[in-house]
């Protein structure tokens, strides 16, 4: 269940020492067939990550954030500058064993349902047994997918297909999770608990790499930002020193009387002029809505979507019967086929041109005695009897055209 409780803000959470990313002159240059520079996708980029850190990568689309991300997963090498993770090569096996991904687009096998996927990834890890199946139990529970558990993955929606990709990415228990658009397809409920789950894997000491176009997913969460624009870095730092105002000053305070309101106004506009602006302070619209749900949730059930259930059960039935009810009209459609008093002598039929034709001068030459059970083999050959007679008279006609004289057999 989601809390509705705000999230603490960033500071709260001291940053590590310990380096985990650290890019120095980072550029990336993609070259057409000719070698020639075709795009510079990073260009000169400098940034660190420590660990516990929730670092977030901004940027339009084509900025570069990608690029950085398959750097930083070694499966891109950089034309410029060094990166490294955990101090050595992306591109090292012992490094990629630390680090856990989540793609912008969850490639999985369709065909698997959650169990099958995880056990497929965490043999990958070459994960023990019995700490394999433990896990997969927990992060199914977790994603909310345990009611979903024998549903194949191809029958998922977007939404459900980022929570056992979440999963996925969590099945060898990383130290570094870099996550590109976890929120994608998701409900503002499964946002909150992808959230609650990003800054939990933070105070275990995780890192964690947000990459989002979700700017208030990215403001709720991340402790620094870096914003990319041109393959370049154009901003980066802590929240409260990219966003903080410093040429103004918010004061809050319990309701005031009419009268005590009226003086401090008074007070601030001698101070400051007509730029006093006097507000009710709002909450965030996520905490609103989820605070709406609450309350809701406790008076009443919903016939609508809940966080981490299987699809409506009556969609579920609805196939099922639908297909018991095309089987029962197939049989009705059959059986009266199969009662047809007619139907067997046309299967019998086609045996009729199984007969050749020394059977069938042998028939002419003597008595027809035909067998009572197959009419029909036996009426066929009296059709074409008279086929004699019609070849001698087409001699005789011949031989009148040819003057008296008998054709060449």
């Amino acid at each position: 269940m989601a809390s509705t409780v705000p999230l603490p803000t960033q500071s709260a959470r001291p940053a590590s020492a310990e380096v985990v990313i650290q890019a120095a002159g980072l550029t990336k240059i993609f070259k057409d067939f000719w070698g020639r520079p075709k795009a510079r996708a990073v260009d000169n980029v400098d940034f660190e990550v420590r660990r516990g850190e929730v670092f977030g990568l901004l940027g339009p689309n084509g900025s570069g954030k990608s690029t950085t991300i398959k750097m930083l997963l070694g499966l891109l090498y950089p034309t410029k500058g060094q990166i490294s993770v955990f101090g050595a090569s992306p591109r090292d096996v012992k490094t990629k064993a630390r680090i856990g991904y989540l793609p912008e687009e969850s490639y999985l096998y369709k065909y698997l349902n959650p169990g099958e996927t995880l056990d497929f990834f965490g043999n990958l890890f070459s994960l023990e047994s019995g700490d394999r199946r433990q896990r997969i139990e927990e992060l199914i529970e977790m994603v909310g997918l345990n009611q979903a558990r024998t549903r194949t993955v191809g029958e998922f929606s977007k939404g459900m297909q980022r929570r056992i990709g979440l999963a996925q990415a969590l099945i060898n228990d990383p130290d570094l999770v870099i996550l590109d658009e976890p929120t994608a397809g998701l409900d503002p409920i499964g946002c909150r608990e992808i959230k609650d789950l990003i800054r939990a894997l933070a105070r275990r000491g995780k890192t964690v790499i947000l990459s989002s176009h979700l700017l208030a997913d990215v403001e709720d969460v991340c402790d620094r930002v870096v914003i990319y624009y041109g393959g370049k870095i154009q901003a980066q730092g802590t929240l409260k020193e990219l966003l903080a105002a410093p040429d103004e000053v918010r004061i809050t305070s319990p309701v005031l009387s009419r009268e005590t309101t009226e003086k401090v106004l008074a007070v601030l506009r001698n101070e400051v002029g007509d730029r006093v602006r006097l507000e009710n302070p709002t909450q965030n619209l996520e905490n609103y809505f989820l605070g709406v749900v609450e309350r809701a949730r406790a008076q009443a059930q919903t016939s609508g979507a809940t966080s981490g259930n299987q699809v409506a059960a009556f969609i579920r039935g609805s196939a099922e019967t639908d297909s018991r009810r095309d089987e029962g009209l197939l049989d009705r459609l059959s059986r009266p086929t199969a009662a047809t008093p007619a139907a067997a002598p046309v299967t019998t039929a086609p045996a009729a041109p199984a007969v050749d034709t020394s059977k069938l001068a042998a028939l002419t030459r003597t008595e027809p005695a035909p067998a009572a059970p197959e009419p029909a083999v036996s009426t066929a050959p009296a059709a074409e009897a008279p086929k004699p007679v019609d070849l001698s008279k087409a001699n005789e006609k011949l031989s009148g055209l040819l003057g008296g004289k008998k054709p060449q057999p």
